[in-house]
Order: structure tokens, then C-alpha cells, then sequence
């Protein structure tokens, strides 16, 4: 109905002008009948009042439409009125939503090629890397830690377009079930013992009770990994030691840990989590990509878990996953 007075407003006002003037033209003439002038005042007011009552009932959809807030583009193609304005802007409604659906697929087919070429490229470098493995094994120190290195890097990185790769059919690569919590961290802590003793880092477990929760154990040894891996990142050089904490707190269960290296600025932390956003610390080391955490995010909030971070620059951060 607001839509309706606002379209009309300039049709209104402009008939109270005529009106006034028609009647000024009549009064300057001399006519000072009052019942005939009210008479066809009336008259008028009525007929027109008719007119605008008319065009609203076959436009009463349409107005609907279009003062409508949607949730879902299939809503925009409802039956409209049979006025030729109502019909012509649901015909163009229709139009618009095909061509929509159109691009959408398309685009949607192009994404899909494209992250099939990533699946299929991602298999393909496992086979060079492992001959690089092999290679390595063969040569003396410090060569061989050198390559092994640069080999470690190229898995992290390849794991981490794996897992954004994967993000996509999120639903379908789930399977829940009861995970032991010390397990999978002293698991993930074999994993990356060369990047420990790489960086002059240590783990050093310093809360452990006997948990055992329900998740999915491929996403969380990805997600505890990515914390790991950022821990020894930001604190080698800086400190030996990061600290782990598993135990249970308002009936839930948490992991935690705790680094002393550079810290988090209080203007990055809100904006950690935003895919591809590096922040101060990502001009000061070239290997960030602001992919890691985004990933970690998505997962968490996919699970039901949480996340909380805490940090200070200068003295460390600390990540807490609350499940």
C-alpha cells in the first residue's frame, strides 16, 4: 500500500491543483453556486478516488512483489496480476531468473573443472616428491636435510590446497566418530618432529587428562596440525618451547595451545580467520597466505566446535579449541 501512495503521490497532488484551479477560474467568473460546486467537488473526489482504488486492486500483487524482502530467488516467480504492467514485469522476472540460472550453472561448471584439474594435479606431485624422498635419503649432511626440508614445505603447501579443494564437498567428507585427543596429538607430534628439531622448537605437554570426544579425526589432525605448524612458525628464533593443554573445563573439552613468539596486533586478530588476510605479520614472514586459519575456521564451525584466541604482541598467542 506504501508503494502504491508513493507511485500515485504526483498523480494526487497534481489533481488537487487542477481542481484548485479549475475552481479559481470558476469563482473569477462569478459562479458562487456553493451546492453545485461541492456537488461536482464530491463527484470528482469519488470518481477518482474509484480510478486509484481500481488500479490498485490489479496491481495489488505486483506492489506485494515488488515491497517483498526475499530469502530465496525462486520466491520472485509468483503469480502476478492480469494488468499488462503486472504481467510484463513477471514475464521480465522470469526472463532474469533463467538467465541467472544459466550463468550459475555455467559457472558453475567451470569451477568444477577447475578444482578437478587441482585434485588431479594435487595426486600428480606426490609421485615427484616421493623420488625427491628417495633422492634425499642417498645424499650426505646437510644436504639431505636441506631437501628434506624444501620437500616438507611443498606437503604442507599441497595439503593445504588439498583441504581448501575439499572444503567444497564438506558434507560428504565427514565421518564422525570417538577420537582419543593424547593420541592424535602425540600422532601429529611424530609427524612434525623434523620441523621441531628444524626450528629448535620443542612441544611440552603441560595439562593432559584422558579425553576422548566426538569429531571427525581427518579434519582435526589438520586443524591441530595448522595451529602446530603456525606455533613453531611464529616462535622459532624466539623461543624453544610451545605448550599443549588437554583437559575439561565447564563440561567441555579443550585443547590448547600456547606459543612465545611474535604474537598477534589486537587490529589482526578479529580478521585471522578471513581467507587469504595475512596481516602485519604475514610482511615479515613471506610463507604466510592467509589460507591456513580460514580453513581451520570453516571446519570448527562446521563441527559445532569453537575457537578461541588470545595473544599479545611480543610474548606469544595462545589457540583454544572448545569442543
Amino acid at each position: 500500500m506504501r508503494l502504491f501512495f508513493r507511485e500515485h503521490r504526483s498523480f494526487i497532488v497534481f489533481q488537487i491543483i487542477q481542481v484548485a484551479i479549475v475552481l479559481g477560474i470558476i469563482w473569477l467568473a462569478g459562479y458562487h453556486n456553493y451546492g453545485i460546486i461541492g456537488y461536482c467537488l464530491f463527484l470528482y473526489f469519488v470518481i477518482c478516488g474509484c480510478y486509484l482504488f481500481y488500479k490498485y486492486l490489479t496491481r495489488r500483487k505486483l506492489y506485494h512483489l515488488l515491497s517483498f524482502s526475499f530469502t530465496e530467488l525462486d520466491e520472485s516467480l509468483q503469480k502476478l496480476d492480469y494488468a499488462p504492467l503486472s504481467t510484463a514485469v513477471s514475464e521480465q522476472l522470469r526472463v532474469q531468473y533463467n538467465l541467472f540460472q544459466s550463468q550459475m550453472l555455467n559457472l558453475q561448471n567451470k569451477q568444477d573443472e577447475h578444482l578437478t584439474f587441482i585434485d588431479k594435479w594435487i595426486h600428480q606431485m606426490k609421485t615427484p616428491i616421493s623420488v625427491l624422498e628417495l633422492i634425499a635419503s642417498e645424499l650426505d649432511e646437510p644436504d639431505s636435510s636441506n631437501i628434506r626440508e624444501e620437500i616438507d614445505r611443498l606437503k604442507s603447501g599441497l595439503a593445504t590446497v588439498m583441504y581448501m579443494s575439499k572444503l567444497r564437498t564438506i558434507k560428504q567428507d565427514f565421518h564422525i566418530k570417538r577420537v582419543h585427543l593424547p593420541s592424535l596429538l602425540e600422532e601429529i607430534n611424530r609427524d612434525n618432529k623434523r620441523l621441531f628439531i628444524r626450528n629448535n622448537v620443542y612441544p611440552k605437554l603441560a595439562k593432559d587428562e584422558d579425553i576422548t570426544i566426538e569429531t571427525d579425526e581427518k579434519w582435526l589432525f589438520f586443524i591441530i596440525n595448522q595451529l602446530i605448524s603456525n606455533a613453531i612458525k611464529y616462535t622459532a628464533g624466539r623461543s624453544k618451547e610451545i605448550t599443549f593443554s588437554i583437559f575439561q573445563q565447564n563440561n567441555q573439552a579443550i585443547f590448547e595451545i600456547r606459543d612465545y613468539g611474535v604474537g598477534i596486533p589486537e587490529t589482526d586478530i578479529k580478521r585471522i580467520f578471513t581467507a587469504f588476510y595475512t596481516g602485519e605479520n604475514g610482511r615479515y614472514f613471506r610463507e604466510s597466505t592467509g589460507v591456513g586459519l580460514y580453513i581451520v575456521k570453516e571446519v570448527i564451525t562446521y563441527l559445532d566446535h569453537d575457537i578461541e584466541v588470545e595473544s599479545t604482541v611480543g610474548e606469544g598467542s595462545t589457540f583454544r579449541i572448545i569442543f
